[in-house]
C-alpha cells in the first residue's frame, strides 16, 4: 500500500511540529525515518494510521484520505490496514497468556472461537514462535520475545502497512538481529509495506530500502538508503550520524582513493576489501 503526504503540516496549538511534508512512501518496501529528537518522526508516523489528523494538507493511505477536521470513514478498516507497534509495546501487556494477549484485538469483532484461534496461531508463526508459547505468561518472556508477541498482536489483523516506532530500544544485540530477520521476512514473504522510525542509523542501514531525513519538522532529503547515508557531512549538519559501514567506506575512498562500494553487512565489506587487495 502506497502512502502519500501532500503538503502536510501539523501543529500542537501554536507550535508547528511538521511543515509542508510532501513525500511518497512506496508500497512493499521498507522505509526508514531518521532525525534527531524533536525532528517530528513520531508525529509523522501517527498521521499515517489516523492517531493524528493534519493541520493542513492531506495524507493518502491507500483509499483513505486523512484531512484536517474530517472524520475518518470506517476507522476500524484503516486500523486493519495499518498496524503500529509503539516504543516498548510490551509495557501495555495486561493478559496472563500469550494467546489472550495476541487475540485481544479480535474480540471486538465477534470472531468465532475456532477462527480466532487459527488467526492467533498464524500470527505467532509469522513472528517465528510456535504453539508452545500460547499458554505462557507474556511477562515471563525475554525482551525480544515480548517484542515479537506485540508484533503478532498487530499481524493478527494482517495489515498491509506495519509501522515501528524506535523498535530496537531495550533489545540486546541478538534480539536486534532476530528483529531484522523478522522484518525482512515480513517484506519478502508477506509483501508488507514497512515504516521504521529510529535514531539508530546502523540498524536502519542493515534493513531499509529508502530513508527519509527529518529536521525541525521538515524533510531535508530522502531517497535510496545508500544515496542518503553516504552524505556524511550533510547528515551531520542535521544531527544524524552515518552508519559505521558507510563511514568506513567513505574514509577508505577519501584517504586511500579506493572505492570499495557500500554494503549492508560487515562480512560483505571484508570480502570486497579482500578481493581488492588480492
Amino acid at each position: 500500500m502506497e502512502i502519500k503526504f501532500n503538503h502536510v503540516s501539523f501543529s500542537y496549538g501554536s507550535k508547528e511540529v511538521l511543515s509542508d511534508i510532501d513525500i511518497v512512501i512506496p508500497k512493499s518496501k521498507i522505509t526508514g525515518i531518521v532525525g534527531k529528537s524533536g525532528s517530528g518522526k513520531t508525529t509523522l508516523i501517527q498521521l499515517i494510521n489516523g492517531l493524528l489528523l493534519p493541520t493542513s494538507g492531506s495524507v493518502e493511505v491507500g483509499s483513505f484520505v486523512l484531512e484536517p477536521n474530517k472524520k475518518i470513514n470506517n476507522i476500524n478498516a484503516l486500523r486493519f490496514d495499518v498496524g503500529m507497534v509503539f516504543q516498548f509495546p510490551e509495557e501495555q501487556f495486561f493478559h496472563t497468556t500469550v494467546s489472550k494477549e495476541i487475540g485481544f484485538g479480535l474480540e471486538q469483532f465477534n470472531y468465532k472461537r475456532d477462527k480466532k484461534d487459527e488467526r492467533i496461531r498464524e500470527a505467532l508463526k509469522m513472528v517465528g514462535l510456535n504453539d508452545s508459547y500460547l499458554e505462557r505468561d507474556p511477562f515471563s518472556l525475554s525482551n525480544g520475545e515480548k517484542r515479537k508477541i506485540a508484533i503478532a498482536s498487530i499481524l493478527i489483523f494482517n495489515p498491509k502497512v506495519i509501522i515501528f516506532d524506535e523498535p530496537t530500544i531495550g533489545l540486546d544485540f541478538e534480539s536486534k538481529k532476530s528483529f531484522i530477520r523478522l522484518v525482512k521476512l515480513l517484506k519478502k514473504r508477506y509483501n508488507k509495506t514497512i515504516i521504521i522510525s529510529s535514531h539508530d542509523t546502523d540498524f536502519l542501514h542493515s534493513l531499509v530500502d529508502n530513508v527519509i531525513v527529518l529536521n525541525k519538522g521538515k524533510v531535508v532529503f530522502s531517497g535510496d538508503k545508500y544515496e542518503v547515508f553516504k552524505q556524511e557531512k550533510r547528515l551531520r549538519k542535521y544531527g544524524v550520524l552515518a552508519p559505521k559501514l558507510i563511514s568506513f567506506s567513505n574514509k577508505v575512498l577519501e584517504k586511500k582513493k579506493i572505492k570499495i562500494g557500500y554494503r549492508d553487512e560487515i562480512n560483505d565489506l571484508i570480502k570486497d576489501i579482500y578481493r581488492y587487495v588480492k
